[in-house]
């Protein structure tokens, strides 16, 4: 990685700006007023003058006019977040804060949204951004973040045109944050410079309110966010073909061979992934979020592979399927999963507008149970354990969430609004029981043990019951199979 020499020029600054500092054993000791002075001239023009509009600029619209009519007459400071260091001068890939990603569309670093109240009434909206790295002070060039070392802003009048709002410099705003009146509430967590402007004129429980509200605006997804979680989805199953693809590969090597190969397709179709791929062989499967992927991959083992793309607008899929390494499942795996997937069958089933959230969890959980004291694993009957939620040792976590922007999506809504709710369509939500024989559990038969089993797809709730978004894997034990040789024929 090529060294930023990040010198401070001999031009003088503005007070809105910070001096680009030299980094210390830089190989340069200086910048010579001739180079200064070159570097400012010589330069095309590279303002981009058709710019439309991004695709959401629509619904982007419509989610800040309802947040301007859930809290009139207060200013609200929504920021997207600041680079982290992941050590010494190197930053983590950066990512929006969902909420300022939800309401504007836009993805960089340090902006800023903020809704101001008019006295007619509602809000003025204004969009606070890093303009173009300055090529007077010599930023672009010097600058650790300048243009020719991360690459090129867009500058704030194609801002506007992009998201539909009115920007302006975001180096300007903490000043006027600090001089504000009336109440304020903002999103807290992603700026500390932001949230410090505004220490004595917000308060903890009037900025969790904002936060809520903006949590439980997502549990009903629009028709942008549909088609993004569907577009999530279909790259995801590609990235499960290229898997299985190259099961041979990662027998070879380990986990680590399946993470990689999904990995690229999520990079190659999208964003990332939306959360640390799952790529558990053998007894693996059996640790819910095992994200080390260090393990090997033996023929006769299963692979529980818990894997979703993001897309480039930041919503991600979240699909899981148990397969055989050799194509195969043995008479025992295949016991357990036919038993999981009938439970997945009755949760899915369970996903309807008007139910409650909770049913596709009972009913799932149900079979799971029904399986479990059949096999002699637990003493009947079946109402008793559920009641005493012993098949818990087994089935461990709840058999969904909400999907969106986040894997684990609208996570702030209050409990009324969320697993106590009432399912409606244009929600989204996975359907994901599992059944896990840890490899040390005495309690169950030696052929049981290090078996894990889960099960995983997308259910959008429609208007007259649910649409698998993930339909395009196969789940059925014999279709798994089939479609196993088919890739690997």
């Amino acid at each position: 990685m090529t060294v930023a020499d990040e010198l401070t020029p001999e031009t003088p600054e503005t007070e809105s700006e910070e001096p680009i500092k030299k980094r210390k054993n830089g190989l340069y000791p200086g910048v010579s007023d001739e180079l200064a002075e070159n570097m400012k001239s010589g330069w095309a023009d590279t303002e981009l003058h058709d710019l439309q509009p991004i695709p959401q600029a629509t619904e982007t619209a419509a989610r800040r006019a309802a947040l301007s009519a859930r809290f009139p007459g207060d200013r609200l400071v929504i920021p997207a977040g600041s680079l982290k260091t992941r050590s010494n001068d190197t930053e983590y890939a950066f990512r929006a804060s969902v909420e300022y990603a939800y309401l504007t569309g836009n993805q960089t670093e340090d902006g800023v949204l903020v809704l101001e109240p008019v006295a007619s009434g509602g809000h003025k909206e204004t969009l606070y951004l890093l303009p173009r790295s300055d090529r007077e002070n010599g930023e672009f060039w010097l600058s650790g973040q300048g243009e020719l070392w991360v690459g090129r802003r867009h500058s704030l009048v194609e801002s506007e045109k992009l998201y539909g709002i009115p920007v302006s410099d975001v180096r300007e705003l903490a000043d006027a944050l600090r001089e504000a009146t009336g109440p304020v509430r903002v999103v807290r967590g992603y700026d500390a410079g932001i949230e410090a402007a505004l220490t004595d004129k917000v308060t903890a429980e009037r900025d969790e309110e904002l936060r809520v509200f903006l949590s439980e605006a997502r549990l009903v997804k629009d028709e942008f966010e549909i088609g993004e979680l569907q577009k999530a989805v279909d790259s995801t199953v590609r990235g499960f073909e290229d898997v299985v693809k190259v099961l041979d590969k990662a027998e070879a090597t380990s986990e680590r061979y399946i993470e990689g190969t999904f990995f690229l397709r999520a990079r190659v179709e999208g964003n990332d992934v939306g959360y640390g791929s799952i790529c558990a062989a053998g007894p693996h499967a059996c640790t819910l979020h095992w994200v080390r992927n260090d393990g090997p991959v033996r023929s006769g083992d299963l692979l529980l592979l818990d894997a979703g793309v993001e897309t480039h607008t930041y919503y991600t899929a979240d699909v899981t399927r148990t397969l055989p390494i050799n194509g195969t499942y043995s008479e025992v795996q295949k016991r357990v999963y036919d038993a999981v997937y009938d439970a997945q069958e009755a949760g899915i089933a369970a996903v309807q507008p008007g139910g409650k959230y909770r049913d596709f969890h009972d009913a799932a959980q149900r079979v799971l149970t029904e399986r479990l004291v059949e096999w002699g694993l637990v003493e009947g009957p079946v109402e008793r354990v559920l009641e005493l939620g012993l098949q818990r040792r087994w089935t461990l976590h709840g058999t969904g969430h909400m999907l969106g922007m986040d894997v684990h999506d609208c996570a702030a809504a209050r409990v009324e609004s969320y697993v106590d709710g009432t399912l409606e369509p244009g929600m989204v939500l996975t359907v994901e029981p599992g059944l896990y024989f840890q490899a040390d559990d005495l309690t169950v038969p030696e052929e049981y043990r290090g078996i894990g089993v889960r099960i995983e797809d997308d259910i959008l709730v429609t208007e007259d019951g649910n649409r698998n978004l993930s339909a395009g894997l196969p789940r059925r034990s014999d279709e798994v199979e089939a479609w196993m040789a088919s890739l690997k024929g």
